[in-house]
């Protein structure tokens, strides 16, 4: 009875789907490559959990925006930059960079500003840096100097007048010893990778066949091979 009594719904009506035109072909189809490669338009945020740095972005970029100065501009790119962009520099060079014509101005440093034993007698100098060193610090003050932060650079000096904006050296890193061409060729100053240094370890890599490999016997092997197999290509 009670399949008698259920009532029936009738199936479902089941239209016929028309066959998909094929997708007209477009110009475009992957991406365009440009001399020189693509170029990377979107600007580098800093990472840094640091409250300081935070605090400065957002006010080196308020100043950008507002202001015509280059200057802001470009405190504002370094303080977004990597600590491995951001090298530390000396006293030694920075009273090297300020002798002379520079007297009287404020010396700029997005970074850290580090000792040397080497400099005897440091001069009087006004510096701005992200972070001083305690003695650099110490040594700065004694001679007479001021030491600033980037928000009181802000309030004496808000469009850059009176500055000179430094940087230590990017690439005095020692993995940037490494990089380049191979250990051997011709006109190549990069650094073997051995395991350390001493009598029990690897010697000259790079530069004999005996240590490892040649380079320049290899790169001659490999041109002789690349010619052996255009020259029998040719003759087919």
């Amino acid at each position: 009875l009670k399949d008698l009594t259920r009532k029936t719904r009738p199936p479902p009506v089941v239209e016929p789907v028309a066959a998909a035109a094929p997708a007209a072909p477009t110009g475009a189809m992957g991406i365009d490559l440009e001399a020189g490669g693509r170029v990377w338009t979107k600007p580098r945020v800093s990472k840094s959990e640091n409250p300081y740095i935070r605090l400065l972005v957002k006010l080196y970029r308020f100043l950008a925006r507002r202001t015509d100065s280059k200057f802001n501009k470009v405190i504002l790119k370094r303080l977004n930059m990597t600590r491995k962009s951001r090298p530390p520099l000396s006293i030694s060079k920075l009273a090297k960079f300020m002798a002379k014509k520079k007297e009287g101005k404020i010396a700029v440093v997005v970074g850290t500003v580090t000792d040397d034993k080497r400099q005897y007698e440091v001069p009087k100098l006004t510096v701005c840096a992200l972070r001083f060193t305690e003695t650099a610090r110490a040594r700065i003050t004694k001679a007479g100097g001021e030491c600033l932060t980037f928000d009181k650079l802000a309030l004496r000096s808000p469009l850059g007048k009176g500055t000179v904006l430094l940087r230590g050296p990017v690439k005095a890193r020692e993995a940037e010893r490494y990089f380049g061409r191979a250990p051997g060729v011709p006109g190549s100053h990069t650094k073997q990778r051995v395991r350390s240094k001493g009598r029990k370890f690897e010697k000259a890599r790079g530069k004999r066949a005996s240590r490892g490999y040649k380079a320049e016997r290899a790169a001659r092997a490999r041109d002789a091979g690349a010619e052996e197999h255009w020259r029998s290509a040719l003759r087919r």
